[in-house]
This record gives structure tokens, sequence and C-alpha cells, in this order.
């Protein structure tokens, strides 16, 4: 079994409606829903353009899938998340927009959001000690997208290259999009599927617990945290730079 820490909002925000019913999906309820209908698709290709995120669950990663290190139980987890939802504040980003993330559609932020990236890093940073090391299959796939030299490292010492430095949040929707007329039709249906929520300020206050029962299972939200304590991510940053500053002088 494996976990995952992700970034969702709770079941009746726009944001998760839009996104589950864009991927065919909803991972509360573990349910296949019926997919958005798009002049020059039908259901079915749709659904193979959509097959991997739709596995995962509409999600931003925040911390990539994982199995428990050695000891440590999935109850010791939610209750990591509750003390880290219980001292982390709510923080604004200024909008997410749909873009092509190289061959993949997805929601990201249309400017630089610190607060979202700190956030990010704070959660690989707080629920390293849960994460087993990877496995050497996995070492090598991950190493095959052509890494760089610190990805490399993060990937080994943190089970995933594109932390710090190297992340980027996106919500993803689609598979690679080998075809350009499909991906520009598909990138103009998103933009009108998501107008609802895209080009706005949005409060994020959810996290959730995502879990896989076996490889290639669909990934289900097992319980979503809400913030609500006083550190920002920015704060929370600031501190963890400090003690590495001091660790290392």
């Amino acid at each position: 079994m494996r976990y995952a820490i992700y970034f969702a909002a709770d079941a009746e925000d726009p944001l998760t409606r839009l996104g589950n019913s864009w991927l065919g999906r909803d991972p509360f309820k573990g349910l296949d829903l019926e997919t958005v209908q798009i002049d020059g698709f039908d259901r079915e290709r749709l659904g193979d353009l959509t097959s991997s995120p739709r596995r995962y669950g509409f999600h931003g990663t925040l911390k990539a899938p994982f199995n428990l290190a050695e000891g440590k139980t999935e109850a010791e987890l939610l209750k990591a998340c509750d003390a880290f939802a219980r001292t982390m504040a709510p923080f604004e980003i200024k909008g997410l927009g749909v873009n092509r993330l190289g061959r993949f559609l997805a929601l990201t932020p249309e400017v630089e959001e610190p607060g979202l990236s700190a956030f990010a890093g704070e959660c690989v940073r707080f629920f390293e000690p849960f994460r087993a090391p990877l496995a050497q299959g996995d070492l090598y796939r991950r190493r095959q997208s052509g890494l760089t030299s610190r990805q490399d490292a993060h990937l080994v010492d943190w089970g995933y290259p594109y932390i710090f430095e190297d992340f980027r949040f996106h919500m993803t929707l689609s598979n690679k999009l080998e075809d350009e007329a499909e991906a520009s039709i598909l990138k103009q249906a998103a933009e009108d599927h998501f107008k609802e929520v895209t080009g706005r300020p949005r409060l994020c206050r959810h996290f959730a617990v995502y879990s896989e029962s076996h490889r290639g299972a669909p990934f289900q939200i097992e319980k979503l945290f809400e913030l609500s304590g006083t550190l920002s991510p920015l704060e929370a940053q600031e501190k963890t730079d400090r003690k590495t500053r001091k660790e290392n002088a």
C-alpha cells in the first residue's frame, strides 16, 4: 500500500467538482463518473487521454506516493497530518489557469506563488520520516526521464526529483498529448470547463492523504485535513532555513 500527501479541496468545492467531472472519477467516494462531453472527442477517446490522472484522482502533488517506512503505521501518519494541519495557516494564491506543462495539460499557477512552493517544501520535509526508501526499480524508472544531477540527488534523498527549487505545482488534466490538434482542442475545452475557478484568487486551506491499495490501483482519499494554525508557509520555510544554517555552521 502506498500513500501520498496531495493538495485537494473539500468535496463540495467547485474546483473539486470540476476536476472530478473532467477526469471522470471521484476519489472521495471511489466512484467513476460520467466525463464531460467535448466536440470532436467521443467519451472513449477522452478516457484514453485522461487515464493516468484519473487513476491518481484530481490533486496537486505535495509529497509524492511512498510506501510507509518500517515501523510506521497509517494511524501514525494520519495523526502527524492532523498535527501539521493544526500548525500551518491557510494561505492565498493569485489564481490557477489551464496551461501546457511539457506535453501534459494541467492547472498551474499563473504567476510565481512562493507561499505554495514553501508549503510543498514543508510537506516534503515534515512527512519524510514516514517514507520508506525507494526500491531500485522505482529509482531506475524515474531516471529514465533525464534528471539533472540535483533532481537525481533529490530522488535518492527524498524519493521524488521535482521538489524545492525544481517544484512546480500542477493539477494534471491529461496524459502526454502527442497530437497537437487534439491538444489544442482539449486545452480550449479545459479552459471553458474550469472558467468558474480559474484566473481568480484562491484560499488554500486543505490537503489530503490519498492511498493506493496496491500498485496500479486507483488512489482514494483517506482523509482531508483543514489548515487551522497560525504559521504561514513562508514563516515555516524561514524557520527551516534558519535551523539548516545553524546545523551547517
